[in-house]
């Protein structure tokens, strides 16, 4: 690790964020011939081919889902360098392929796109660290956050919208729903969950088809996308780039420092004066785990780490929020086509439901031994450390092993259906990100204080209700049997040696007879992660309106964790969106500045 930002270490009066490649993680970045001809992608570059000195009028830091739009939207009129912790999404089928979705989270190999981390609350969870970030692991369900959300940002209406359109003309598509979607949506409507919006981009109540970044051929589509859009000659970026920060007694940001796996030392300084800065768009983890690395923070906790206070900022790492999901397994008697999430219903209560499906989760079914074997049973399976049938606090790995086996026994018939997901608007209960470490490659301690507040709960137990109701519709009877001793019979293998549908390793439906738990209960024990998390660096708090570091010059923070509640149903298409937003705001705020200056 390169030189921290230790008591007595730095000898300049500025802050200095500092970007080190680990060896051990470099693997051959320079883009694919593929992906430079069809991205025209030649100024993605290997650290080891920087220049010892370089000066660039923005650093961005973080190529994730809002760092990707930014860089392309600055570099149309300015040299910007982008710095990313990963590698390319191009060419690896786990993040291209919406059959293999789910084996990217279940990848937990030091080269994985996507870090898994474990709350302080017991539920695992991901980070991603891939060019494209979050962009190129969810589920790809895209829509807009809501009117009121805007104004209550505090955004133009306008540059809102006109961003969204760049975002959506890139890679935004329509999805060809398949029926036992289409029975979903019906069953919202008769559940109560109305109007029918059909399909829309708009985040309004009722139930809608919403888009989505998969492509017809089931392609994914990734914020790294938008990088066909920079200016080639003004970008460049570097790959595998682990950062942290050195500073010291002046908060004033004017450059990076990284190092190559040769262990050379590349120094790129701003270049412009006041007018250049350095973006951070590492994500809800790691942008206040940057800053608190880099001498901005608490200073107890940076103290403890043996890291000199910059700024004593107390807020930076507090309000860290992922929204609750709840996740409800409905068996089919009929095989059933792979979907991810299509259909949304958005109710007066503060609940969104959706909905995943397929007999194998994502796994191409003509798979045999070892890859049959290895399988990851899609999104809610003890493989992506989605095991809600074990309370929080119980999932250790030797849990998510044993339960993995159980689910490698069961009959594929088992596995025929869907999940019916309800996800908690906000939500209400916060928690705070602290550093374990100085190394800026370990996970942070991060607590999401789950259902804490009752109003969470509550909203929970509706959402359950709600569910409880589409699963016993009309429109869905064709996806369900007709009573529960049916069901035990057809899901459950005399090979196995389970006796009761209670042992599968996945959630069904609670109120059964041997199912004694409140709804209320059920909700906190059954709590898993939808990867919606987001705050620590919050607009009034630790950012400005304008998402400048307040109390640094030359800093800003610009991704999901100055959100105090998740967009929408889903937040990747306001995080897109707000990087282009502020990449056009910052232009024109330097724009302002020259013809001032002349």
């Amino acid at each position: 690790m390169a030189p921290g930002h230790r008591r007595g270490s730095v000898p300049a009066a500025l802050l200095l964020l500092v970007a080190t490649v680990l060896g051990s993680l470099c693997l051959s970045l320079t883009a694919s011939p593929e992906a430079q001809k069809g991205y025209n992608f030649g100024f993605v570059r290997h650290a080891r081919d920087a220049p010892l000195v370089s000066h660039y009028n923005y650093i961005v830091v973080g190529g994730g889902t809002a760092g990707c739009p930014l860089a392309a939207t600055l570099s149309e009129h300015s040299r910007v360098l982008l710095l990313e912790r990963g590698g390319l999404p191009y060419g690896n089928r786990n993040v291209s392929s919406e059959y293999h979705f789910a084996d990217a989270l279940a990848d937990t190999s030091p080269r994985s796109p996507a870090q898994r981390f474990v709350s302080e609350d017991g539920v695992v969870n991901a980070r991603a660290r891939v060019l494209g970030g979050g962009s190129c692991l969810n589920a790809g369900f895209y829509t807009r956050a809501s009117s009121g959300y805007v104004r209550a940002a505090g955004w133009d209406p306008r540059l809102v919208n006109a961003s969204y359109r760049w975002v959506e003309r890139e890679l935004v598509f329509r999805p060809d729903v398949p029926r036992w979607q289409c029975a979903l949506r019906e069953g919202l409507l008769q559940a109560g969950v109305t109007p029918d919006n059909g399909y829309t981009l708009e985040h309004i109540q009722g139930t809608k088809i919403g888009g989505t970044i998969f492509d017809r051929a089931g392609r994914r589509h990734t914020a790294a996308d938008f990088l066909r859009r920079a200016h080639p000659r003004r970008l460049t970026v570097f790959l595998r780039a682990t950062c942290f920060a050195e500073g010291a007694a002046k908060p004033v940001a004017y450059g990076v420092v990284f190092t190559d796996p040769a262990g050379v030392r590349h120094h790129v300084y701003l270049r412009g004066g006041a007018k250049s800065e350095v973006i951070v768009t590492a994500g809800t983890l790691g942008s206040p785990q940057l800053l608190m690395l880099s001498g901005v923070g608490p200073r107890g906790q940076l103290e403890k780490h043996g890291i000199l206070p910059v700024l004593d900022q107390p807020m930076v790492g507090q309000g860290v929020a992922d929204n609750p999901m709840n996740s409800v397994f409905v068996p089919s008697p009929v095989p059933v086509a792979l979907s991810l999430v299509q259909i949304v219903g958005v109710s007066r209560f503060g609940t969104f439901i959706e909905g995943v499906s397929g007999s194998q989760f994502g796994i191409p079914l003509h798979e045999r031994g070892a890859a049959r074997r290895a399988r990851s049973f899609g999104m809610f399976s003890p493989m992506t450390g989605q095991l809600g049938t074990v309370p929080p606090k119980e999932r250790t790995p030797e849990a998510m092993r044993r339960a993995a086996e159980a689910m490698r026994r069961l009959d594929r018939r088992a596995f025929r259906g869907g999940f019916i997901l309800e996800k908690i608007l906000g939500p209400m209960s916060t928690g705070h990100i602290a550093l374990r470490s100085a190394d800026p490659d370990a996970n942070p301690a991060v607590t999401f204080n789950y259902f804490r507040d009752p109003r969470d709960v509550e909203r929970c137990v509706r959402g359950i209700e709600t569910i409880e109701r589409v699963v016993r519709s009309r429109a869905f009877a064709p996806f369900t049997y007709a009573n529960v001793t049916a069901m035990e019979a057809a899901v459950l293998s005399r090979r196995t040696g389970l006796q009761a549908a209670n042992h599968l390793p996945v959630n069904l439906l609670p109120r059964r007879a041997t199912d004694t738990r409140t709804l209320q209960q059920y909700c906190r024990e059954t709590v898993m992660t939808i990867w919606h998390y987001h705050g620590g660096c919050h607009v009034g708090a630790v950012v400005d309106q304008d998402y400048r570091v307040l109390g640094v010059r030359g800093l800003r923070v610009v991704d999901s964790s100055t959100f105090k509640y998740s967009p929408g149903t889903n937040p990747q298409a306001t995080v897109m969106m707000l990087g282009r937003y502020m990449g056009l705001k910052i232009q024109k705020e330097r724009w302002t500045r020259n013809d001032e200056t002349h």
